[in-house]
């Protein structure tokens, strides 16, 4: 008995995958609504999947909101509803981040309840092609972390949870996270800053290490594991900020400290 025959969650159909990577293909190209896809001979050929499953995969998408077929024109992208909503929502989370930096605490919560979700379907359900999206991810993380590149970094970070989130195959997890992506970036671009810059030199390896662990038991399929590996580097992300923010903060105190409170020197000749 296979992993997904022993566990609760039914396997996906092959029309649920063929769907899973034509929005992948969407994504990675960046296409924007009003714009043409690729004919569906085109399409059949990159995903490794015959016309009729694109077909079917379309025709689905097309129901949903997602995409719009014109007869003799092709099939085009459109503003999905829910999509546009959740990136609506997003606007206000967005400026009160810019104003008060203590609502990444909120984010961080949000995440830990998003993703112990996708890391645990993501280790059941990742196909070959899928562990290997998210180990290039992780690598390309680690190359930007060598080379001192904060923000692109930052940027690999967000895009190796995402990797994993699309690996769940969940469509409604996958849509939130990615209308999640601007917040949960500019939250990941933070807290790194703080981190690496004001933390100890072993917090950059301690992070690497949590997020190898979480690749290994994904690509591993120990979707127990996994859940563990993702709040064991939340967890760990959000305690040290809070540590961060309490340093930061007690340092401001002792500034506003009345000088007429503050103990003279000594001069340097006076006796012992």
């Amino acid at each position: 008995m296979n992993r997904l025959q022993s566990s609760s969650i039914a396997p996906m159909r092959l029309v649920d995958h063929v769907v899973e990577k034509l929005l992948t293909l969407v994504q990675s190209r960046g296409l924007r609504p009003g714009q043409r896809l690729p004919a569906e001979r085109q399409l059949a050929e990159e995903l490794q999947v015959s016309r009729t499953s694109v077909r079917e995969a379309i025709q689905k998408l097309v129901s949903q909101g997602i995409l719009c077929s014109r007869r003799g024109d092709g099939t085009y992208l459109q503003a999905h509803p829910t999509a546009e909503w959740l990136r609506g929502a997003m606007a206000p989370i967005a400026g009160l981040m810019d104003a008060d930096p203590y609502y990444r605490y909120d984010v961080l919560e949000t995440r830990h309840a998003l993703e112990t979700s996708t890391a645990w379907l993501a280790a059941q359900r990742a196909t070959a092609q899928d562990k290997a999206h998210i180990e290039r991810c992780f690598k390309v993380m680690l190359q930007y972390q060598q080379s001192g590149h904060a923000e692109l970094a930052a940027r690999a970070d967000a895009q190796f949870h995402l990797a994993i989130a699309e690996a769940s195959h969940n469509l409604v997890l996958v849509q939130v996270m990615h209308s999640l992506f601007t917040l949960v970036l500019s939250t990941v671009e933070r807290n790194r800053h703080d981190m690496f810059r004001l933390s100890e030199p072993q917090t950059l390896q301690e992070l690497t290490e949590q997020h190898e662990n979480l690749m290994q038991a994904i690509v591993q399929g120990d979707a127990q594991r996994a859940r563990a590996c993702i709040g064991v580097h939340l967890e760990h992300v959000r305690a040290t900020i809070v540590r961060l923010d309490e340093d930061r903060a007690r340092r401001e105190r002792s500034m506003r400290l009345p000088l007429d409170l503050v103990p003279p020197l000594l001069p340097d000749d006076a006796p012992d």
